[in-house]
């Protein structure tokens, strides 16, 4: 089993890109739990919310693990849980990175603010570039620090397709896992 990750901010196309590459190469794709909660809770979130939608993500995701398809496709993953918390709480539970970090996760398609525009959806918060900017850059940080394997895709919206295609076909053709960093 391949796991692959979408990671990076809000509106640059990560659910959409699960979609077309579930569509592409089949697999399963775990969609991001805080969506599920914030419409069953009607609310926006707290800090006292963190621990359950990272608890509700984990198991999403170790669901999905335990069917075992050959390709998983994570629309998130836990960084995004702990960065929002930082972002919007300016604190996280240390054990989220704990968490993260105890898992496997074969690439990570980190998807760029550049070249694409913010579309709002009721639940995004950030519509300023800068901000969302700030949310990739701590992405990129934390995957070249803890060494995991990425890919960043940018562009327009078919550029992204095109590159999110090639690379996840190659992470498919591959044996052998990928260096830690960008590829």
């Amino acid at each position: 089993m391949k796991v692959l990750v979408l990671c990076g901010p809000e509106s640059s196309g990560k659910s959409w890109l699960s979609g077309v590459l579930q569509a592409h190469f089949g697999g399963r794709v775990v969609a991001e739990y805080v969506r599920h909660f914030i419409d069953q809770e009607g609310r926006d979130t707290c800090y006292a919310d963190i621990p359950a939608i990272a608890r509700g993500q984990l198991e999403w995701e170790d669901r999905a693990r335990a069917q075992a398809p050959e390709l998983l496709i994570l629309d998130t993953h836990l960084l995004s849980n702990m960065l929002w918390s930082r972002a919007l709480f300016d604190d996280c539970p240390a054990w989220l990175e704990q968490a993260l970090l105890a898992r496997h996760y074969d690439l990570h398609l980190l998807l760029s603010p550049q070249g694409v525009d913010w579309v709002a959806d009721g639940q995004r918060c950030h519509p300023d570039l800068a901000d969302r900017q700030r949310f990739f850059d701590d992405s990129l940080h934390w995957l070249q620090r803890h060494r995991h394997t990425f890919q960043v895709i940018d562009g327009n919206w078919p550029q992204r397709q095109l590159q999110a295609l090639q690379t996840v076909a190659t992470l498919l053709d591959s044996d052998t896992p990928a260096c830690p960093t960008e590829c």
